[in-house]
C-alpha cells in the first residue's frame, strides 16, 4: 500500500509523516484483514442490495420518487464506506492482484468489477448542481438541508468524499473524484457567512474528509471550508435541537457538540462517534494549520477521554441513552453501549495526535482498541457483527437482539459498523509506520514491510501470541547516521533489545527506544517485549467494578467466556484468586488460535434464596443477624476452589449464545 486514508501536505505541522510504503504480509493482522477481504468486503454489495442501499441510489439516477428504503437518512454512507473499503483492498496488488490467476486473482477482478457498477451508480444518482443524498432526492416532501440535526446531509458527503479519495489513490481513476469535487462545490456554495445556510450538520464527518480532498486537490476553499465547519460548532446553530424521532426528545447541545467552541470545550461529551469524527477532522485541520490553540485543545479532549471515559478494552461510550460519552468514570461493564463504530473513531483521531506530536501514548491507546474494542466488533468468520461490545453479559441475559443486542448479527438496522470494519481493516496497514527527518517509527507490530523517513524495513513477529518482534533493515538514506523508533507499549515493565545480536545499552523515553546510528541493509534488531500474564485493577473512582480484576496479557484484555467454564459454573459466582498463578498456553484449536489463561478462583457461596437480595453488612439480614451465606456472616458455607480459563476479549461471542465478563471480583 503506498498510499492511505492520510496525505499530509508538504506543508503540514505535524511531527511524523505516515510511511510511504507498508504491506502487511503475515501473521495476526494478515490473517484478519484475509477475512475482511474474502468474506466481509466480499459480501458487501449483495448486504446493500438487500438492505435497499443500491435501490435508492437507482431511484435517484432514474430521477423517480417512489420512496425510500430504509430506515434512516443516511444510508447511502454506508455504500460509501464500502466503496472506500473495496478501493483500499483493491491497492492490496501483491495479495489480491486485480490481474492475477486462480482464486485470488479472479476474486479481485469480480471486486473491481462491483467497485466500477457502485461508482457508475453513484454518479448516476447524482444531481445536476452536485448534490447527493437519495433520502432527499427519492422520498416525497423531504428538502436537502432543512434537517441539519438529523439530516445526515454532510455526513454522507463526507464519507462519499472519502471513499473518492480511496478510489483514487488506489485505482487512479477519476470517475468518483469528479462526484465528489462536484459535491464538494456544492456545499461550499451552500454553507458559509452570508451564504444560504451558515450552520453546522448534527453528525461531523464533513471536516475530516474536506481537509484530505484538500490535500488530495490542493485546492485551498476546501481546507477553509473545513476550518469554518471546525469553527462553527459551538455556536448554537444547532441548539437542544429537532425532535429525534427514534427517541421522542430533543437531545440537547452537548449531544452534537454545539454547546462549546472546540477549543473552549472542558470535556467530550454527547454521541461519541460524533465528538471524536469531530475531533478526527479538528487534528486534521491542526496539521494543515499548524493553529497551536487548537492543538492545545485536542490534546486536552483526548486526555480527558483516556484518562475518564475509555473502558479496559478502548472502548467509549458508556451510555446506551443516545449513544453518548458519561460522566467522568462512569463505565459499567454490563451496561456499557461501546459502539464499534466509536472504537474506530478513536483509533483514527488517536493515529492523527500520534502524526501531530509524535507522542508514543497516542499509539498505545490506538494499539489497545485496535486488538481489544474494535477488533471484537467482527465475528471470527467476518459474517456477524457487534454493534455494542460490552464487557459483561449475565447468565440470564434477556436484552435485545439486532443494532443494540450484545449477540451478533448478520446485518444491521442501522448498518453504519459493518463497512466502516471493513474500511479500518482494508487501510491497516497505513496505521503500522511513520517517518521524520531522522528516520522510521512503528507504531504497531505486524509482520510486513514499511518505508519512511528515507529507509525501508521488514518486520517479521508472532505478535501479539509472541513477544518476540525482529526488524530488518533493508535500505537507509547515505552512509549518514538513521533512527529506528520502536514504541515501546505502556503494559510493558520491561524489555529487551538487541542489534545484530548486542544487547541494546540505551533505554526507552516517551515509550520510544530510538536506535540511532549507521545502519546497513540486512542489520536486524530484535525487540522482546514481556507476555506474561498480568492482573489489572481499575481506578477506584470506576465504581462499578471496584474491588474487581481484570486479565491482560500484551496488548489483549481477557475475558472469561461461558462455554470455557466448568459446566455448571455461573460466572457471577466466580471469585479470582489474586495469590495463585495464571497460566498461559497457546491453543491451535480454540477461536482460530489463540493463548488461552487459566486462573485460580473461588465458586463463591450464596445464601439461600429468599424475597430479599439484601443483607446486614454485621451478618444477616434485618431481624436475623449472622444468619448463614449472608454478607460477613461467621458461619458462612465455604468457598470451593475452581479453575477458570480466560480468552482474548475480541474472540468473544463466536460459539453458542451465554455469559462473559472482562472484570472479575476478588
Amino acid at each position: 500500500m503506498t498510499a492511505g486514508p492520510i496525505r499530509l501536505s508538504m506543508g503540514a505541522h505535524t511531527a511524523l509523516r505516515p510511511a510511504t510504503t507498508a504491506r502487511i504480509t503475515g501473521g495476526f493482522w494478515a490473517a484478519r484483514r484475509r477475512t475482511n477481504a474474502e468474506v466481509s468486503i466480499a459480501q458487501g454489495p449483495h448486504r446493500l442490495e438487500e438492505a435497499g442501499n443500491l435501490g435508492n441510489l437507482r431511484a435517484a439516477a432514474a430521477a423517480k420518487a417512489p420512496g425510500f428504503s430504509g430506515d434512516f437518512q443516511f444510508q447511502d454512507s454506508d455504500v460509501h464506506k464500502w466503496l472506500e473499503a473495496a478501493s483500499w483492498q483493491l491497492a492490496e496488488g501483491a495479495e489480491v492482484p486485480a490481474g492475477g490467476t486462480g482464486a485470488a486473482g479472479a476474486a479481485a477482478g469480480e471486486l473491481a468489477r462491483h467497485v466500477g457498477r457502485l461508482t457508475e451508480l453513484v454518479a448516476a444518482a447524482q444531481d445536476t448542481d452536485g448534490y447527493l443524498q437519495t433520502y432527499y432526492q427519492v422520498r416525497p416532501g423531504a428538502q436537502r438541508w432543512t434537517e441539519l440535526h438529523w439530516g445526515h446531509e454532510l455526513y454522507c458527503a463526507g464519507h462519499l468524499i472519502q471513499a473518492a479519495i480511496a478510489h483514487h489513490r488506489a485505482m487512479g481513476g477519476d470517475e468518483l473524484l469528479g462526484v465528489a469535487v462536484r459535491f464538494a462545490d456544492h456545499i461550499d456554495a451552500t454553507f458559509g457567512p452570508g451564504k444560504p445556510v451558515d450552520a453546522v450538520c448534527g453528525h461531523p464527518e464533513i471536516e475530516t474528509a474536506l481537509v484530505e480532498l484538500y490535500r488530495e486537490t490542493d485546492e485551498r476553499r476546501y481546507l477553509d471550508l473545513a476550518r469554518y465547519f471546525v469553527d462553527r460548532r459551538g455556536a448554537g446553530t444547532l441548539g437542544d435541537g429537532a425532535v429525534d424521532r427514534e427517541a421522542d426528545r430533543r437531545p440537547g447541545a452537548p449531544y452534537w457538540q454545539d454547546h462549546a467552541p472546540v477549543r473552549d470545550a472542558a470535556g467530550v461529551t454527547g454521541h461519541a462517534v460524533r465528538q471524536l469524527y469531530l475531533l478526527a477532522g479538528a487534528a486534521d485541520l491542526a496539521a494543515e494549520t499548524g493553529d497551536p490553540g487548537l492543538r492545545e485543545a485536542l490534546v486536552r479532549l483526548w486526555e480527558d477521554t483516556a484518562a475518564t471515559k475509555t473502558y479496559l478494552t478502548g472502548g467509549v461510550g458508556s451510555r446506551h441513552d443516545l449513544e453518548a460519552f458519561g460522566d467522568a468514570y462512569e463505565l459499567p461493564p454490563d451496561r456499557a453501549y461501546a459502539e464499534t463504530c466509536a472504537a474506530i473513531a478513536s483509533i483514527q483521531f488517536g493515529w492523527r495526535m500520534a502524526l501531530l506530536t509524535g507522542e508514543a501514548r497516542y499509539s498505545d491507546l490506538v494499539e489497545r482498541t485496535l486488538y481489544n474494542g474494535f477488533l471484537s466488533g467482527v465475528s471470527l468468520d467476518g459474517n456477524r457483527w457487534l454493534y455494542v461490545n460490552p464487557l459483561q453479559v449475565r447468565e440470564d441475559y434477556a436484552g435485545p437482539h439486532g443494532d443494540q443486542g450484545a449477540r451478533r448479527t448478520e446485518w444491521f438496522r442501522c448498518a453504519c459498523c459493518p463497512p466502516n470494519v471493513m474500511r479500518l481493516l482494508a487501510s491497516l496497514p497505513h496505521y503500522v509506520a511513520s517517518g521524520d527527518a531522522d528516520g522510521l517509527q512503528l507504531h504497531q507490530y505486524a509482520s510486513g514491510s514499511y518505508a519512511a523517513g528515507g529507509g525501508a524495513v521488514r518486520v517479521g513477529t508472532g505478535y501479539p501470541w509472541e513477544g518476540r518482534i525482529a526488524v530488518v533493515v533493508d535500505e537507509v538514506p547515505g552512509d549518514g547516521d538513521w533512527t529506528l523508533s520502536l514504541r515501546i507499549p505502556h503494559w510493558a515493565d520491561e524489555y529487551g533489545a538487541t542489534v545484530n545480536g548486542e544487547a541494546v545499552a540505551g533505554r526507552a523515553e516517551g515509550g520510544w527506544l530510538r536506535l540511532r546510528r549507521r545502519w546497513r541493509p540486512g542489520e536486524t534488531v530484535v525487540l522482546e517485549l514481556p507476555l506474561h500474564p498480568r492482573l489489572t485493577r481499575p481506578d477506584p473512582r470506576v465504581d462499578a467494578v471496584r474491588g474487581c480484576v481484570a486479565i491482560e496479557r500484551g496488548p489483549l484484555v481477557y475475558c472469561l467466556e461461558a462455554p470455557d467454564q466448568p459446566a455448571d459454573l455461573r460466572l457471577d459466582r466466580v471469585q479470582l484468586d489474586p495469590g495463585a498463578a495464571l497460566h498461559a498456553t497457546h491453543r491451535p484449536e480454540l477461536l482460530g488460535g489463540v493463548t488461552a489463561i487459566t486462573a485460580g478462583a473461588l465458586r463463591s457461596q450464596v445464601r439461600p434464596e429468599g424475597w430479599w437480595p439484601y443483607a446486614d453488612a454485621d451478618g444477616g439480614a434485618p431481624g436475623t443477624p449472622g444468619a448463614p451465606g449472608a454478607l460477613g456472616a461467621p458461619h458462612a458455607p465455604a468457598a470451593e476452589p475452581v479453575r477458570v480459563t480466560a480468552i482474548p476479549y475480541y474472540a468473544w461471542a463466536n460459539r453458542e449464545a451465554g455469559a462473559m465478563r472482562v472484570w472479575i471480583p476478588v
